[in-house]
């Protein structure tokens, strides 16, 4: 019987709603601007995938709001095997968590967070010396790791299925350089992790040319329509075609000329849209996320009311096989799922599958 570990971080992605970079450093700042706890939604869709798989296992946690609660309500009684310091989690809980379920005996580190949390992670089991692999369940704002599965969903049935593990990446940005629109990332670990085609790989940085893309846009934008540009270099070419001081790493809205919201939270782009809206985004790196990674503030209840603009240069669509959403909500990942034509020219578009 598998024996898997499960750790929450309990504030992981808190910042991605409301605009900002990360939340390592800024969980006040965060709920000041309204954020709502993303993990423990995240860690429930986990949960229920696992209980839905039937495979049978033992699961073991932390206290609290650290996967002990998460558990119980989707029906588990787990081994807690100890308890968070306080009522405000911080990364020496993540670690002593990690400590506790591996003097326990666990198979496999099944943990909710994102980078950050995965630095903290894979650097316990590091200094435990120990070869149990590590799983992420994504619900950071950024996730540049190799070491997490594509969705709770994925993670839950690669937890249960792996047979094999290989050695993958742990990489880390300074936020506060990642707010000033400067990615620079840093090799943290190399970590142990299953070997799973549901597992994503290591965010790729590199773009190739997009003139052609900023062209297409040029002559096809339309009076009255609103514009939610979404991160990343291939759509920073479009804004800087368009004469706007946007953010490479961030959503900005576009209007008849203006940008009328820019690095805009959930909140702005909500107040921003109107009877004629369109969304323009690139998939992220080498992982193909259309939805669900670095552009949370583009949420289930803006992409309802918007048509959907995929772009990317000939070398990003090369690269990559299918492209993924994971918005959080599965009726709107359901909709954008299936066959999808994406731009990679000016005049020239590819159908690639969303899944």
């Amino acid at each position: 019987m598998r024996r898997l570990g499960f750790v929450v971080n309990p504030i992981a992605g808190m910042g991605g709603r409301v605009g900002l970079k990360g939340t390592d450093g800024k969980v006040d700042r965060a709920r000041k601007l309204g954020a709502e706890p993303r993990a423990p939604d995240r860690a429930r869709e986990t949960l229920e995938t696992l209980r839905e798989v039937g495979t049978e296992f033992e699961l073991l946690t932390y206290g609290g709001q650290m996967g002990a609660e998460a558990a119980r309500a989707a029906g588990f009684d787990p081994t807690v095997v100890g308890h968070p310091t306080g009522e405000e989690t911080r990364a020496e809980d993540t670690r002593a968590a990690v400590r506790a379920l591996l003097e326990a005996g666990v198979d496999l580190l099944l943990f909710v967070g994102g980078d950050g949390t995965a630095v903290d992670v894979a650097e316990t089991l590091d200094a435990a010396d120990s070869a149990v692999p590590m799983l992420g369940v994504p619900a950071g704002v950024k996730v540049y790791s190799g070491v997490f599965a594509t969705t709770p969903e994925a993670a839950a049935h690669i937890a249960l299925a792996f047979e094999d593990t290989e050695r993958a990446e742990v990489n880390d940005v300074d936020e506060d350089r990642f707010d000033a629109g400067e990615v620079e990332t840093e090799l943290r670990a190399v970590a142990t992790v299953p070997v799973h085609e549901q597992r994503q790989s290591r965010k790729q940085m590199s773009a190739g040319t997009v003139e052609g893309i900023a062209d297409w846009f040029e002559g096809e934008r339309r009076p009255g329509v609103t514009y939610v540009l979404g991160p990343g270099s291939t759509v920073g070419t479009i804004k800087e075609r368009l004469g706007i001081d946007g953010t490479t790493l961030g959503v900005d809205v576009y209007r008849d000329g203006d940008c009328v919201a820019r690095d805009a939270a959930e909140s702005d782009i909500l107040a921003e849209l109107g009877a004629d809206n369109v969304i323009v985004v690139t998939p992220i790196g080498g992982q193909g996320s259309v939805f669900g990674r670095g552009n949370q503030q583009i949420s289930p209840a803006v992409i309802r009311q918007s048509d959907v603009e995929i772009v990317a240069s000939r070398r990003k669509a090369d690269g990559l096989g299918v492209l993924r959403v994971d918005t959080g909500e599965d009726a709107v990942d359901e909709a954008l799922r299936g066959w999808q034509r994406v731009r990679v020219g000016r005049y020239e578009t590819r159908l690639m599958e969303v899944v």
